[in-house]
């Protein structure tokens, strides 16, 4: 995809002067980066100082990019399905170590019975993918896709091992608070989104969708030609987690009424720069959306090892992933936060008060990017 010269990119907004770095990064990701629309925003102690938006929300350049548009942010959104099932367990109606079939009694057939929720929070419940073949007619229906996950034979040993659950997570994690709660995970995204003025949705209202910017994957050829039927149980487990359902991980699916409007909490959540922002600068301060030992806990590392789905050493929080020398969230060992395919990225650093939010729709299918850690540096450069 062409790059633009500066003066034909628009960018509108507010930047505090003494952030002018990350304007200047934000505009060099359209120049030199294959940016095509996206928004950052940047709050310090419950300040804004970066609220930018820039670029177009479609391929052929026809809309620009809103402050009121939203798009898909992908994996960005499990510390968001973690974290209204933490306050599930702040309310007391969940506890960490409660086994999950105590919530959600099906769950525990095929040998799942000694799960919990922090197995399932910190991806060692055992099913990164659903054993039961599904179409994308099953993706818009929730009761039929945790029925599926319910009745799916674990892969491993529950808590025995770390193994990313790619996209089923957001249906594991939800139908537990869904249980806990009695209310599905849009109602509680929007329950913690709207006292913070967070514009985040699992399940876009029809009334909403003008607003959503087209997500442009490149290549635009990245969903691969496999055959589930002719992998074996490993390779099943890792294919079958991105693609059973076929539109599972958003191809050839992600632009459609069908998709926005339905609830798949570890990849289809909807939302702004600013919405990511608003909640991780509430959770730089203390017992604001959850309390501080249960945040703290949700920060630290719970699992580690090799996963075979990310192909590589992981370590996960409780839903949050801790700031590690791969994949920094600046220069402070508390910060914590979650990247999406693609590179859209929200993040706290309660050191410096720091809630950060970035979402784009020109999607490489990789977490970190050269557009994201230009943002990260030039806001570290003058903090």
């Amino acid at each position: 995809m062409a790059d633009c010269p500066a003066m034909d990119i628009p960018v509108s907004g507010f930047c505090d002067p003494a952030f002018s770095p990350v304007r200047d990064a934000f505009v060099e990701n359209f120049v030199s980066h294959g940016e095509v629309g996206a928004a950052v925003c940047i709050i310090i102690d419950g300040r804004p100082v970066v609220d930018l938006v820039g670029g177009w929300a479609d391929e052929q350049r026809r809309r620009p990019w809103q402050p009121d548009t939203i798009v898909n942010f992908y994996s960005a959104g499990k510390a968001l399905a973690a974290l209204v099932t933490l306050r599930a367990v702040d309310s007391g109606v969940l506890a960490l170590d409660l086994p999950v079939a105590s919530v959600w009694p099906e769950f525990g057939a095929h040998g799942k019975d000694d799960a919990t929720l922090r197995h399932a929070l910190s991806h060692q419940a055992g099913v990164p993918a659903i054993r039961r073949r599904l179409t994308n007619d099953h993706l818009w229906r929730w009761e039929e896709m945790t029925s599926a996950l319910a009745d799916t034979a674990p892969w491993f040993e529950p808590g025995s091992r770390v193994v990313y659950h790619t996209n089923t997570y957001g249906h594991l994690v939800g139908e537990i608070a869904r249980r806990a709660t009695g209310r599905t995970p849009g109602m509680l995204l929007r329950a913690l989104a709207e006292p913070l003025g967070a514009d985040l949705w699992w399940g876009v209202p029809a009334a909403h969708q003008h607003r959503c910017a087209d997500v442009i994957w490149a290549p635009a050829s990245a969903h691969p030609a496999i055959d589930l039927g002719t992998l074996d149980d490993a390779g099943y487990m890792v294919f079958g987690g991105y693609f059973n359902p076929p539109g599972y991980s958003s191809h050839d699916v992600v632009n459609t009424p069908e998709w926005r409007s339905a609830q798949v909490p570890s990849t289809n959540g909807h939302g702004s720069a600013s919405g990511l922002a608003r909640v991780y600068s509430a959770l730089t301060a203390p017992g604001r959306i959850i309390s501080t030992d249960l945040l703290a806990e949700a920060t630290s590392v719970q699992s580690q090892g090799h996963c075979p789905v990310l192909g590589e050493e992981v370590a996960f929080g409780l839903g949050f992933v801790p700031t590690s020398e791969r994949r920094p969230f600046g220069p402070h060992a508390r910060s914590f936060g979650h990247f999406g395919t693609g590179g859209a990225l929200g993040f706290a650093d309660p050191d410096a008060g720091i809630g950060f939010g970035y979402v784009m729709n020109h999607v490489i299918p990789r977490w970190q990017s050269t557009r994201n850690r230009a943002l990260v540096d030039a806001l570290y450069s003058v903090v």
